[in-house]
């Protein structure tokens, strides 16, 4: 097995960036036209932005809102509209679901997809693979491109005015990368690229979780003050960046599938990805038999940070057997990425991992 490592074309981060997306585009010799898909609240953020920095660069551009949702049949509206349009590059502005929407439009048209998002809330951005989900919101499936972005621009400016619990979130997704990373690696499964993993991988995802554990809490207090901060632009590269090439190049384990899992229970559906994330890394370190003291570990940053802890924090306050073995059936999917685990792993323990990890993060 060949070892595989994937990154986007260039990365460029920090302080009021879309006044030189124009600029970075034009020197990747991307002239436009452009569709820029989306969110509402990147387009009510940036738009005059993008007018300025555009059109300095002399890159048409059009603009097409998301629905928010990544969807099969949002993919097919926008690619429609991209199609007619002529453009001969995709800019996915927004949260993770606007990003892989984009993502999948431009691996549609065979178009170049730049990323901008105006959140830190995943480790989207950077990746070739869009997670999709059915009009009911449960997790369809991954779907892989066949690029990663050719830029990714990240304004911390526009991700200090996001609410906090977005950041928080991505700290949620980002928590996942190293210990789903060391998983695979010791199991010499293949990453999310089908190659093996390489230590360069490995080591940016356990940077990722030093970084975490070191800055999130002052990352934290500085977007509650909508303030851009040393200790933000580093949580924000660690969400973005160090938790994007980590878990696509090392490869995702048992916390992603109890993501998808919990999307089987309605109730949780308006959680974030990373908040139900940070719950698959607790039942993931349970269903390992990892020791106390890094779960407590664990479980001490979810606290201080405000991530979920208990299946009640999700919306699941009191869960039946049924909804758990629903949950737990889902996870264990013949596709799904609990079977990286270095173990055989079936629906029955992973209902006991559910139910521990849920009574460890009540009692601590």
């Amino acid at each position: 097995m060949l070892s595989v490592f994937s990154s986007p074309g260039h990365y460029v981060q920090g302080r009021a960036a879309t006044e030189q997306l124009g600029a970075e585009m034009a020197r990747l010799g991307i002239e436009g036209p452009v569709t820029i898909v989306a969110g509402r609240s990147a387009h009510r953020l940036l738009a005059e932005a993008w007018e300025r920095s555009l059109t300095d660069a002399k890159i048409a551009y059009s603009v097409h809102l998301s629905s928010g949702e990544c969807t099969r049949a949002e993919i097919a509206r926008i690619t429609a509209g991209v199609r007619d349009s002529g453009s001969t590059a995709v800019l996915g502005a927004g949260g993770g679901k606007v990003l892989d929407s984009a993502r999948a439009v431009a691996d549609d048209l065979g178009l170049p997809m730049i990323s901008c998002p105006t959140t830190a809330s995943s480790d989207a951005p950077c990746s070739a693979l869009s997670v999709i989900y059915t009009d009911a919101g449960e997790v369809e499936t991954y779907q892989l491109v066949r690029r990663n972005p050719a830029l990714v621009l990240v304004d911390t400016s526009a991700i200090a005015q996001a609410p906090a619990r977005l950041l928080v979130a991505g700290m949620g997704d980002a928590l996942a990368t190293w210990f789903e990373a060391r998983t695979c690696s010791a199991a010499r499964v293949r990453n999310m690229r089908g190659g093996a993993s390489t230590r360069s991988a490995t080591a940016l995802a356990e940077l990722c979780y030093r970084t975490l554990l070191a800055d999130g809490p002052q990352a934290l207090a500085a977007v509650r003050e909508h303030a851009v901060t040393p200790a933000l632009e580093r949580i924000v590269e660690a969400n973005t960046l160090l938790s994007g090439l980590g878990f696509e190049s090392s490869g995702l384990a048992a916390a992603h599938a109890v993501h998808n899992g919990l999307t089987a229970a309605p109730a949780t559906h308006a959680f974030l990805h990373g908040e139900k994330v940070a719950f698959g890394v607790l039942t993931q370190l349970v269903l390992e038999g990892a020791d106390s003291a890094e779960i407590d570990t664990v479980l001490d940053f979810c606290v201080e940070v405000g991530l979920p802890t208990t299946l009640a924090a999700l919306g699941l306050p009191d869960p039946d057997p049924t909804t758990l073995s629903a949950i737990a059936t889902r996870a264990t999917a013949p596709t799904e990425t609990i079977h990286n685990e270095p173990f055989a792993v079936d629906a029955d323990m992973t209902v006991a991992a559910l139910r521990t990890a849920d009574a460890l993060g009540r009692t601590h």
